[in-house]
């Protein structure tokens, strides 16, 4: 199956690194800088809801738990699976995901792309993930 993923991370390097992955795994990737970026999209009429979003925390501007909050309140990309993807691996954070509902929260210095891929599907085709899960 072929899944619309959204990616949003201020490292590009990072960035381009996991839209390869995903793209080469045969899935319709979408890139974001930031989380301004993000919103936009997502607020844009007539946008398509991706099947996951996977977000970093530390951002310039808008970081990806307020990116959370904001798709959370306005209701947006309903139905998407959202995923931290963050070398942010406090409990405070983990914990402030859990509150924001996200779906997975994945330390990117603890996961290979192959490991961040796999997390995200099994995310997505379970409503949940297995090591980064937020039960």
């Amino acid at each position: 199956m072929i899944y619309r993923i959204f990616l949003t991370d201020d490292d590009r390097f990072l960035l381009d690194l996991y839209a390869v992955k995903f793209r080469n795994a045969g899935h319709d990737v979408s890139v974001f800088s930031g989380g301004e970026e993000l919103l936009a999209a997502l607020r844009k009429e007539g946008a398509v809801a991706p099947d996951a979003i996977l977000l970093d925390v530390i951002m310039p501007g808008v970081g990806g738990f307020e990116a959370l909050e904001a798709i959370r309140k306005e209701n947006l990309a309903k139905g998407a699976k959202v995923i931290i993807l963050s070398n942010q691996g406090q409990d405070s954070d983990i914990e402030k995901a859990k509150r924001l509902l996200a779906d997975g929260y994945i330390i990117k210095a603890s996961a290979i792309p192959s490991e961040v891929l796999a997390e995200t599907l099994r995310t997505i085709e379970t409503g949940s993930s297995g090591a980064g899960a937020l039960s």
